[in-house]
């Protein structure tokens, strides 16, 4: 699963047809669940989607499930214009977009960490200093300082060279997120306009001085759990007191740094709820199916995929909206025998 996963990111992404076909579906099964699933959006999701959408296929093969990337800011557009049955979005949803019709569901969670490139001199310095928010405002969003021998005043052998500052161009939910950890949106923040969080990941690979900001699931490698070839995650000095102590060092692997997002240790922004997101309550049988096993069984499948389950009472709310399990005894009762069952099958799957 894990390969799959990993190839279908790296390659291209996967065709997704209209909408209005999701009656249409070429998988044929006797009797069961049939239909086509449609889901477009953030960069963010996408991984995590793919997983659910492959077992959720497995379990289900009279359903098609076709996932492609764009962005938060694509997704939303889709979805509120029915060309998708579900938008992916990494960002809050605003309230221009309720008034257009959007509903929308938190599905899991994840965050947007600052990325550097390992080969920079700096370095070795910032994994024990780590960088404050102030620091990071001053780099992206006022640009005061510049260079990577200003990052730490006064302390020898850093580069008296330009700080090569990498922003996302399209309209997505990382930059959003990121931007809100400032207090900002995205059109604030400065730098390089890139594609994509594969093309920021691969913008900072390429460029020793470079710094950006990925999700999480672009940050770190899913099969090793460590941070992708190339590519150094920037801790955040959370405390601002000049180091980066012992409960603020979790970003040697992706489950690490999921444990600080869950236990609200990382900062929300730019920890944050994702979300799915189409016009008006989803009418679609199959994909209100899909809805509800993510909800259910596939919770269990975040930590594999480099995510956040949410949590119960989260979780709970987002059931009633969607009308299934109404009482919350009944959909933590639910969750429980769901995630053991799975659980196992991850167990049997290694």
């Amino acid at each position: 699963m894990k390969k799959i996963l990993l190839l279908a990111v790296l390659g291209s992404f996967l065709a997704m047809v209209s909408c209005n076909s999701s009656g249409n579906s070429n998988r044929k099964s006797k009797g069961g669940l049939q239909g086509e699933v449609n889901i477009s959006g953030a960069f963010a999701l996408y991984p995590m989607t793919l997983l659910w959408a492959e077992e959720f296929q497995e379990a289900n093969p009279g359903v098609t499930v076709n996932v492609s990337g764009g962005g938060a800011g694509k997704g939303m557009t889709d979805a509120l214009n029915n060309m998708v049955d579900f938008g992916m979005i990494s960002r809050e949803i605003k309230p221009a977009e309720v008034e257009m019709g959007a509903w929308f569901i938190a599905v899991a969670r994840d965050a947007v960490v600052p990325t550097i490139n390992p080969q920079n001199p700096i370095y070795t310095e910032v994994q024990k200093r780590g960088m404050t928010r102030d620091q990071l405002y001053k780099i992206f969003v006022t640009r005061e300082i510049t260079k990577w021998n200003q990052v730490y005043p006064g302390l020898a052998g850093m580069p008296d060279v330009d700080i090569n500052v990498y922003t996302r161009s399209d309209a997505c939910g990382a930059a959003e997120t990121f931007a809100e950890y400032f207090g900002k949106h995205q059109e604030d923040l400065q730098g390089t306009g890139v594609n994509g969080d594969p093309g920021m990941a691969n913008a900072v690979i390429k460029d020793r001085y470079g710094i950006g900001y990925n999700n999480l699931g672009f940050g770190y490698d899913l099969e090793s759990r460590k941070p992708v070839q190339g590519l150094g995650i920037l801790p955040l000095d959370i405390d601002s007191n000049g180091t980066l102590d012992a409960e603020e060092n979790f970003y040697a692997t992706v489950d690490g740094l999921s444990d600080a997002i869950k236990n609200n240790v990382y900062p929300a922004p730019p920890a944050r709820n994702l979300y799915f997101a189409c016009k008006g309550v989803p009418s679609n049988p199959a994909a209100k199916a899909f809805l509800e096993y993510i909800l259910s069984k596939g919770q269990a499948l975040t930590e594999m995929g480099g995510y956040v389950a949410l949590p119960s009472s989260i979780l709970d709310e987002q059931l009633r909206k969607l009308g299934g399990f109404p009482e919350s005894g009944a959909a933590t009762a639910s969750r429980t025998e769901d995630h053991q069952t799975a659980s196992q099958t991850a167990e049997v799957a290694e």
